[in-house]
Order: C-alpha cells, then structure tokens, then sequence
C-alpha cells in the first residue's frame, strides 16, 4: 500500500485529536470508556449484572438487571436493522436508552447515566409525550391534552 500525503494528514489528525483529548469537556472529567461488545451475559458481566433472562430468542435476548434498588432490562439483538427498529417502537413509550452495537440498556435516567460510565454507548431519549419532565420538555405540561 502506498502512503499518499491525504493520508498522512488524516493520521496526523486522528493522532492530533488522539493526544489532544478533542471532545473532553474539562479538567476532572472521566474519560468515557470504550463501548462494550459481546453476548447479553459478557455486557452483563462487564454491568455487573447477573441477569434475570426475560426472552431468549433468535432476534433478540432480553434480561432485567439490577443496579442498587434501580432496575434495568439489557437487550441484545442478532442484526443493527433489528436493534434500530426495536428502538423505534420502543421510544414511543419514553424512557431513556444506552445503546451500543447490537444492545440496548433501558431504564431510569440516573440509572443508565451511570451504567454508560461502566460500558460506554451513547444516550438516547424516548417520545417527550410519554416522557414527562424529560429533557424535551420545556415545564409546560397540560394533562387534559386529551392523547389517548
């Protein structure tokens, strides 16, 4: 393979960022840990978790963790496109959701805001209807909407 200079550039970049810590929001901040990868019982572990198995299927395995008194349910799926339209149902009903490649945690917000600091991912957030006080929402709640 042949170096080209576009190349070099891109890797002096990437090395740049690398050392630089682009993103890092400040002094004391934690690094985010990399975004673990593997079976329902291996992210788990990793959790520290001894899951209660809900659903084993094919497509998708399903357990309820526990994280102190807060609970949590851990879904693993066999492709993306499974995992992305499970999702997608799924964030109508609200809640907050961790998720890496091919799992998903979902649970209260505290709960896996602290479990993205164990195995990484990125935050998602369900529907601002069915999620009251979530950050969609601006204070401004009117319960006889008549949604239904």
């Amino acid at each position: 393979m042949r170096v080209t200079r576009p190349m070099l550039a891109l890797s002096g970049a990437v090395a740049i960022l690398a050392l630089t810590g682009c993103g890092s929001g400040g002094k004391g901040e934690a690094a985010a840990p990399e975004t673990v990868t593997g079976s329902l019982e291996h992210i788990a572990a990793e959790a520290k978790c001894k899951p209660n198995m809900q659903t084993d299927a094919d497509t998708i395995r399903q357990a309820l963790c526990k994280k102190g008194k807060e609970k949590y349910v851990l879904a693993t799926f066999a492709t993306d496109r499974g995992q992305r339209e499970w999702l997608n149902g799924a964030k109508d009903y609200g809640g907050y959701y961790l998720v890496g490649r091919k799992w998903v945690a979902v649970g209260e917000k505290k709960t896996v805001t602290a479990l993205q600091g164990t195995i990484g991912g990125t935050m998602e957030e369900g529907s601002e209807h069915m999620n009251p006080g979530g950050s969609h929402n601006s204070g401004n709640h009117d319960s006889g909407s008549g949604h239904g």
